[in-house]
């Protein structure tokens, strides 16, 4: 099927777009939208975070769970909220562990990652769409047996990626890594449901000294 994605991500993603599932998704949002369901994001940045990161660019994989179901809300990139938009908890805890680790003002940022996924960080939320106002409604349609694709297809094509595992959700992903091959980072959730469980686990700077170790440019954190 066509589907409009980065050339790189669709080279090598194209057999997942062919099979059956994954036809039957898209037939799904597509009859949702005709009964008048609002589901975010918007279908032009359901695969922003692919059009962002092309797939010979990335260099940190950020893995998230569940777009945001607020009006405005989601850009489809995870933890990340469009410029202006409130910036949410887990993405607060997320700048002060920042801000500790490296030192640096995060008090100008606003809630957009584009300047993370534009410097290599993929920000791949495990199920890419949600009804609005209905967390995780779209997790059981196929997003899931897609975007484990990706991470294998990532770990398997790729090289010395930097994998962020932050809660029990993403540390699941990581029988899909190739250990071996790559570099694993776990912590708590940012959540403050995790009760500050995440903080101090100086996933930033110990990425950057990785990609330094590997001849790579370091992450700007405060992009």
């Amino acid at each position: 099927m066509e589907v409009r994605i980065e050339p790189g991500w669709k080279a090598v993603l194209q057999e997942e777009f062919d099979k059956p599932y994954f036809r039957e998704l898209a037939a799904r949002l597509h009859a949702e939208k005709r009964d008048g369901r609002v589901i975010y994001p918007p279908g032009p940045l359901i695969f922003n975070a692919f059009e962002l990161t092309p797939f010979e660019s990335v260099k940190v994989v950020l893995i998230g769970q569940d777009p945001y179901h607020g009006p405005g809300q989601a850009e489809g990139l995870s933890f990340s909220v469009p410029h202006g938009v409130r910036i949410p908890p887990s993405l607060q805890n997320i700048y002060k562990e920042i801000s500790d680790d490296l030192g640096v003002d995060m008090s100008h940022k606003d809630g957009s990652l584009r300047g993370w996924a534009e410097q290599g960080v993929f920000l791949l939320n495990a199920i890419l769409t949600v009804r609005s106002g209905e967390p995780t409604s779209h997790s059981a349609i196929g997003w899931a047996q897609f975007t484990d694709a990706v991470i294998s297809t990532l770990s398997q094509r790729r090289e010395g990626l930097v994998f962020l595992l932050w809660g029990n959700f993403a540390r699941s992903k990581r029988a899909l890594i190739d250990t071996s091959r790559h570099y694993v980072l776990e912590a708590a959730h940012p959540s403050p449901l995790a009760r500050g469980a995440f903080f101090g686990c100086r996933h930033f700077s110990r990425t950057n000294a990785l990609l330094a170790s590997r001849g790579l440019s370091p992450i700007d954190w405060t992009r």
